[in-house]
Order: structure tokens, then C-alpha cells, then sequence
């Protein structure tokens, strides 16, 4: 006997010798970790999409501080009557009214604030002073309408093209001390990059760190408030709406969009999946254990050590300090699916044992079933981790997080799985088993009678070599994309308010255009200055020099270069300022002197407004606002930040640097990387299987085999995937490491048990019908439990959870077809099977 079946023994004697001491110790660990539970935490901010150590997020955040850009909420108002209405412009006033009394929201600019320069027949000189607004205007309002819908500020921003919609912007109070937050604990991780050793920054990191999540956790509670109450007094006057004409065919609409909605929404979304995939997943399993064994105690069974080692699971996340995520929130169901895989193997073998040992003690079975199942269960589950642990790979935090939360979870169902079970069956007493479901459902048995038919086994292989060349040209169609609007269901209010606004208000997706001038000692001076002027202008302000000719000639080119430009809606810079002041100065440009005296001019509140958002004279930059129509079904997010890259570049020449940051930018440089990690992770992957496999067979050929079988399931659906015209996304590119990880258990448990079975019939013919008469029903069941596991996320409110799910169950249809058909094929079509490979099978204990 060797050392691994010393330890198998021990192990299996130690749970079934003091069931009553083993449970206790096992429900006392429980009872603890649980206890840990409510610390665990949810964290669904865009912040965990992004890339860890991005360039472009740097160039982002410093955007953001630099250009003062605010954090927002939009409400999208479509009245039921004409938008300068009486009743619209007092619905608007009220609305704007009891938002701006909401805590945490600085201002309110609607309608009602936007200055009205074209309509109000102001002059240039006029420009400088008091601007009337729709509260004060004395202009027509057909006057007012065609400003707003042909002002470069307003049109298609504030205003819908067909003027029945509005937008009201809500600008939040700014929280300085989450990028102080961020600065900080950035500096003091480059701090310890450079020197590891630095004992005083490890700790000042984990105290900021733990004070950062802290300040966060109060923070997100008071953005869901003031989300709630925003929420409460839209609802409201919707409500109000309906009341007022409830014969009418419509009535107002107000919407809520922006990224704090978004993430308070996502809160809540993974709340719901959590609780929905959990009972689900328990309730479908529980019935379809009822139908495999007809009999409750091994429904019960199986039910509470799922739900003991998702327990555990998540009060060990909570003491850790771990956080779901968006894409982590699926843990709960993949760590019961994959117990209730360990439990079922062990279930059927302890049924197989008590209908072959029948006179055997209830705990010598038992002992019999556990120590049987140690080996394919342990290496099961070790090929499942190396799945998940390559999630690691990426520099997406909720991916690796992922993948650390399910490798733990799994070990921990592997290591309780066979704690509880033996503990507990050996306290219950022997029961004749039910092999009802066996007897009446033949699929195993057809799978073997199509392996066993050589014409059978001809086709099944013609039917896999068409599918791996399908597959493999279906993949080189698969692209990646990451519509943000395309992540929710139409009935939620994100894709209701995100469609109304992208449609009507000039797009959804924010993306930055920094526009870098290159020094040029060889500058002329603004001709349009007389010396003297330009003295006195020196003397008081010398950044006015700063608007001269060629700067001002970009600024315009690149303008309209981005307003024409495909899949841009609203766009918004220092042009939109030139273009109202041409019409105010009598059709006449502003020149570099009428800048200069707006800039000399302005107040520091009215740069702010003005200037600010737009140029930064100490950086020698120009801000361009954009908003991208993220609902287009025709944008290739990858293929137009490329494009317009390049094309920018061409515009401005070799006197001016082109950025681009943002949202979109930074999600889509998340998802590149995400799809480079996982190509080199499957790499990584593909190599320990086989690894593994070469080791626990011991036999190059069955390793082979073992990683065919599982790589064509893959290459098909992903080539399906590819001819049907689906993207990959965050959660659908993780299906290579997560449906390998869990599909090859099938191949394990099926190639373990046929080796024990051809060294008893010395046949394979006769291994391979023994095997599907055996271990083929387990593979049955835990399939479809995996099926039914993936299946409930189709439930979810979040597009990439449901592709995630149905994707993941149609590979793992084709693998349970892979393990029962072309499996025991490929073994039977192998030159009768070598002697010294069934020397090496005899030495597995057959018991």
C-alpha cells in the first residue's frame, strides 16, 4: 500500500470513527465564521472596472482635478406639453427647487439658468456684462426656442433636437478627500514598489487603506440617500402627471442618469443576485436531487452542506476584509454548484458500495464511499482552483478577486463536503437506496452504445473535427466590446434613462480630449495688439497672449473635425464660446484682442464657468468635452478611439500632442487587457491540466485525450459566439478559465474510474459500459446541477451575468457530451490499450 493510500485511510477512519466529535467541531467552525458574515461588504463602483495601474486613469483623475470637472446627475424631463409652456416652465422651477434643497447637491442648471445670449439681442461689449436668462427675458418665444435649439451650448445637450426633452444637471458637492484618499495610498504603494522593505509605509498604507474604506462606506451611504430621496421626488411628480391626466395617451416623463445612480443601482442588482442565485440554485438542485434519488434524506443532506460551506465561505471573505463586486457577486452560485458536484459523488458512491456491500456496517460504507471518491474529488477540485487561480493574472481587482474568493470557497467545499458528509451519514442509519431514476432513464447507457458502435464512433468524430474548424473560424471573428447600455435590461431605470439621454441629450459615455501645444520659442507676438496695448496688457496679465492665431486655429478644426465626427453627440469647448460671440460681434470673429478683454474681463467665478472647463494657459492645453452615443449598435469602441487617435493626430500636426481619456477609454483599455490576460492565462491553464493529468493517469495518451475533450467544447461555443455576431465582455471573456476549470472534473472522475474498471474486466469495451453504468450517472447528475447553477443568472438584471450563465450552461452541455460520448470513443479507438498502460491500472486500488 503506498503513502497516498495510508492517508486516504486515515483520513476516511478519522471522520467516520467519531461522527458525533467530528460534526461538533465542524458546526462550532461554522457558527464562528458565520458570525463574520454581515461584514461581508459590496462594492459595484465603476472604480472596480477600471485597470489597476492604467496610465490613462492618472491621465484621467488629473483631468478631472485640472479642469475642475464635477461630479453629475442628470434628469431627463420630456413634459407632456411644450417645453416653454406655462405649466412646463413652473413644473421645471418646482422640480429644480426641491432638488437643489436635497443634501449633497450643490446646484440645480436647468432651463430656467441657461443665459440667453442670442435671443436677448446682446452686443459683444454686452457679453461682459448681466445676461438675462428664461426667468428675466423680455424675447419672443420663438426667439428663445431657436437659441436654444441652435446655440452650440445648448442644442442637443440641454435641449432635444425635437425640443420635448430637457435635461436638468444636477452638480454634486465635490469629495475632496476620496482623491486625497487615492493620491495618498498611490504615492505610498510606488513608495514600497521602490523599497519593499519600508516597514513604516506597509503600515501607513494598511491604515489608510482601512480609513479610506471607512470614509467610502459613509460616503456610498450617503450618495444612496440622496439617490433615494432624488428618486422620491421624481417619483413624485411623475406621479403628479399621471394624476393630472389620466385620459391622455402620454404624460411627463422624468429619467435619472449618471454615474452615482449607475453604481446605487448596481448595489442593489448584486444584492438581488445574491439572494435570487442562492435560492434558485437550492430550490431547482433540491428537486432535482428528489427526482435522482427519490429520497429526502439525501436532498436534506446535500442542501445544508451547500449551505454550511457557503457559510463558511463568506464569514471567511467578511474576516478578511474581501468586497463583492459586479462580477464576484456570482460566487454564491458557483461555490454551490461545485459542492453540490463534490456531494453528489459522494452520495453515488455511497449508494453503489451499499448495494454491493450490503451487509456492511452503515460506517464501513461510508468509510468505503469516502475513501473511494478522496482522489478524483481532491484532483477534481485542484484542476477547478487552477481555473480560478489564473484569474489572477488580470489587473482587473474584481476579476482577481474572483479568482481568490473561488478558490478558497472551493477548497473549503472540498474540505467540509467530506467533513459533513462523513460525519453525518455515519449517524444515520442504513436505508435501502432508491435506483428508480437508473433503471427508467437510459441516457448513459445510449451515450455507451454510441461509443461502443465503430460507425457511431466515425460520426462522432466527423461531427467534432467540423466543429473545431467551425470553432476556430468562428473565433477569429470574436471581438470585444463593452456597451455600457447594452449591460442592462430595457424594463431597468439605467437603460430607460441611459437610451433617453444618449438619444435625445447628445450621448452617455463621457470621453476627455486634451489638445497639449508644444513649446515654440519662436512665437510671434498677437499682431492684432498694438505695441502699446500689449504692454499694458503685459503688465496687468500676461496669460492674454496665450489666445493667438495658430492655438485659436486648432481649437476650431479640431471643433468641427469632432462634431462631425460618427458616434459623438454633444460636444462641448472654448469653440462653443467663438461661435456665440461671431454672432454677437455682428457676424465678426473674436480675434485674439476681443479674448483677451473676455479674459481680462471675467471674474474668477466667471472663468470658472467660462474658461476653465475648457483651457488650462499654465498647461498650455485645450479641454474638449465629448459625449459618445453609447447606444449605437454600430460602434466599435476599440476600432473609433484608434481611429479618432490617429485622425487627431493628423489634424493638429507636430505642433500640438493629442490625449484621450475618460470613460470610454479607460473601460475599453480594461477589457484589451482583460482579453490579453485570459488568452495567457488559458495558456497557463491548458499546460497545468495537462500537466496534472499526465500525473494522476500516469499516461501521455489519456492526458491528451483528457485536454481534447475539454478544449473542443470551449472552441465551439466561442466560435458560436463569433458567427452569431456576440462580443465578448467582462464577464463572458472569464468563460475559457471558469468552464475549463470546472468541465474537466468529468473528465477526472470518468478516466479515474475507467482505469479501476479495466483493470478489473481487463476489456475496455467492458470498462467503458461499467464506467457509464457507474460514474456516467454522477457526471449526469452534477452536469445538470452546473446547468441549473448557471441557469438562474439568467434571472439577473445584468446582460454580461446572463450571456455569463447561458454561455457557460451550453458549454458545459457540450462537455457533459464530450465526457459520455467522445471520451470513452477516443479511449476505445486507441490501439488495444498497451500492456504496460493496464500494468499501470492494476496498481489502483480497487476495492
Amino acid at each position: 500500500m503506498n503513502k497516498s493510500d495510508k492517508i486516504k485511510q486515515k483520513l476516511a477512519r478519522m471522520l467516520v470513527s467519531a461522527p458525533k466529535l467530528s460534526l461538533a467541531l465542524a458546526l462550532i467552525l461554522c457558527a464562528f465564521l458565520c458570525a463574520f458574515v454581515p461584514k461581508l461588504a459590496i462594492d459595484a463602483s465603476t472604480q472596480t472596472l477600471l485597470l489597476e495601474n492604467d496610465k490613462d486613469l492618472e491621465l484621467w483623475r488629473d483631468i478631472t482635478k485640472r479642469y475642475k470637472i464635477p461630479n453629475t446627475l442628470v434628469i431627463a424631463y420630456t413634459p407632456n406639453s411644450d417645453l416653454l409652456s406655462e405649466s412646463s416652465i413652473s413644473t421645471l422651477a418646482a422640480l429644480s427647487k426641491d432638488l437643489a434643497q436635497i443634501k449633497g447637491v450643490k446646484s440645480v442648471f436647468s432651463m430656467l439658468d441657461a443665459p440667453l445670449l442670442l435671443s436677448s439681442g446682446l452686443k459683444f461689449p454686452d457679453l461682459l456684462g448681466t445676461i438675462p436668462t428664461l426667468k428675466d427675458s423680455n424675447a419672443s418665444k420663438e426667439a428663445i426656442k431657436a437659441e436654444f435649439l441652435s446655440s452650440p451650448f445648448y442644442k442637443n445637450s440641454l435641449v432635444s433636437s425635437d425640443f420635448k426633452t430637457t435635461a436638468l444637471l444636477l452638480t454634486l458637492e465635490p469629495n475632496p478627500g476620496y482623491n486625497e484618499f487615492i493620491t495618498s495610498i498611490t504615492a505610498l504603494e510606488n513608495t514600497l514598489k521602490n523599497s519593499e522593505n519600508n516597514a513604516t509605509a506597509k503600515t501607513m498604507l494598511k491604515e489608510q487603506r482601512a480609513a479610506f474604506k471607512a470614509y467610502r462606506d459613509e460616503l456610498r451611504i450617503a450618495e444612496h440617500e440622496q439617490i433615494a430621496q432624488i428618486r422620491q421626488v421624481i417619483a413624485k411628480y411623475n406621479q403628479n402627471s399621471q394624476s393630472r391626466i389620466p385620459h391622455q395617451a402620454s404624460s411627463s416623463q422624468l429619467f435619472l442618469g449618471g454615474i452615482n445612480m449607475i453604481a446605487d443601482d448596481m448595489i442593489a442588482f448584486v444584492r438581488s443576485d445574491l439572494v435570487t442565485y442562492g435560492l434558485a440554485t437550492l430550490l431547482l438542485c433540491s428537486l432535482c436531487l428528489f427526482v435522482y434519488y427519490l429520497q429526502l434524506r439525501y436532498v436534506f443532506l446535500a442542501i445544508f452542506i451547500c449551505l454550511v460551506c457557503v457559510g463558511v465561505a463568506s464569514g471567511l471573505f467578511g474576516l478578511l476584509g474581501f468586497e463583492i463586486t459586479v462580477i464576484s457577486s456570482n460566487y454564491i452560485a458557483l461555490q454551490l454548484i461545485i459542492t453540490l458536484s463534490v456531494v453528489i459523488h459522494l452520495i453515488n458512491s455511497y449508494r453503489e458500495f451499499f448495494r454491493k456491500k450490503s451487509s456492511f456496517s452503515q460506517k464501513a460504507i461510508v468509510y468505503l464511499a469516502l475513501k473511494e471518491r478522496m482522489s478524483p474529488c481532491f484532483f477534481a477540485i485542484f484542476t477547478t482552483i487552477i481555473g480560478f487561480i489564473s484569474l489572477v493574472f488580470s489587473d482587473i481587482r474584481p476579476i482577481i478577486s474572483l479568482g481568490l474568493m473561488m478558490s478558497a470557497s472551493i477548497t473549503l467545499s472540498l474540505i467540509f463536503s467530506f467533513w459533513l458528509f462523513g460525519s453525518i451519514m455515519s449517524l444515520l442509519s442504513k436505508k435501502s437506496v432508491n435506483t428508480a431514476f437508473e433503471r427508467y432513464f437510459s441516457l448513459t447507457t445510449l451515450c455507451a452504445k454510441i461509443a461502443l458502435n465503430l460507425r457511431a464512433r466515425k460520426v462522432v468524430f466527423a461531427i467534432s473535427a467540423l466543429g473545431l474548424c467551425v470553432g476556430l473560424w468562428g473565433i477569429s471573428k470574436l471581438s470585444v466590446e463593452n456597451s455600457f447600455i447594452g449591460y442592462f435590461k430595457e424594463n431597468t431605470d439605467i437603460y430607460k434613462g441611459m437610451e433617453l439621454i444618449d438619444n435625445k441629450l447628445g450621448g452617455t459615455v463621457p470621453l476627455d480630449i486634451i489638445i497639449s501645444f508644444k513649446k515654440d520659442k519662436k512665437e510671434p507676438r498677437n499682431s492684432s495688439l498694438d505695441d502699446e496695448f500689449a504692454d499694458e496688457f503685459a503688465s496687468s496679465d500676461a496669460a492674454q497672449y496665450w489666445f493667438n492665431e495658430r492655438r485659436m486655429s486648432v481649437l476650431k478644426s479640431v471643433n468641427e473635425y469632432l462634431k462631425n465626427k460618427e458616434f459623438i453627440g454633444s460636444v462641448s469647448s472654448l469653440a462653443d464660446l467663438l461661435e456665440v460671440g461671431k454672432e454677437l460681434n455682428e457676424g465678426r470673429e473674436l480675434d485674439a484682442l476681443a479674448l483677451a478683454l473676455i479674459y481680462s474681463s471675467l471674474s474668477g467665478e466667471g472663468r470658472e464657468l467660462i474658461l476653465t472647463p475648457f483651457v488650462s494657459i499654465e498647461n498650455d492645453e485645450l479641454h474638449f468635452s465629448v459625449r459618445t452615443l453609447d447606444s449605437d449598435p454600430r460602434l466599435k469602441r476599440a476600432e473609433f478611439l484608434r481611429t479618432l487617435q490617429n485622425e487627431l493626430n493628423e489634424l493638429v500636426g507636430e505642433n500640438a500632442q493629442v490625449k484621450i481619456s475618460g470613460a470610454m477609454k479607460l473601460y475599453t483599455n480594461m477589457l484589451d487587457s482583460l482579453f490579453s490576460s485570459q488568452i495567457n492565462s488559458l495558456g497557463f491553464v491548458l499546460l497545468a491540466f495537462f500537466a496534472t493529468f499526465w500525473l494522476i493517469f500516469a499516461s501521455l495518451r489519456l492526458a491528451i485525450i483528457a485536454i481534447c475533450i475539454n478544449i473542443l467544447p470551449l472552441i465551439c461555443v466561442l466560435g458560436a459566439m463569433g458567427l452569431a455576431g456576440l462580443s465578448l465582455d467582462i464577464m463572458s471573456i472569464t468563460i475559457g478559465s471558469i468552464s475549463l476549470g470546472i468541465g474537466v472534473d468529468s473528465a477526472i472522475h470518468y478516466i479515474y474510474r475507467y482505469k479501476r474498471e479495466l483493470a478489473h474486466f481487463k476489456d475496455s469495451k467492458k470498462a467503458i459500459i461499467a464506467s457509464h453504468a457507474s460514474i456516467g450517472y454522477a457526471l449526469y447528475y452534477t452536469s445538470f446541477a452546473v446547468f441549473i447553477g448557471f441557469g438562474v443568472m439568467i434571472s439577473s438584471n445584468f446582460w454580461p451575468t446572463i450571456y455569463f450563465g447561458a454561455l457557460t450552461d451550453l458549454v458545459m452541455f457540450f462537455m457533459l457530451a464530450s465526457s459520455l460520448i467522445l471520451l470513452p470513443s477516443l479511449l476505445l479507438s486507441q490501439s488495444a490499450y498497451p500492456a504496460n498502460e493496464q500494468n499501470k491500472a492494476k496498481t489502483i486500488n480497487a476495492v
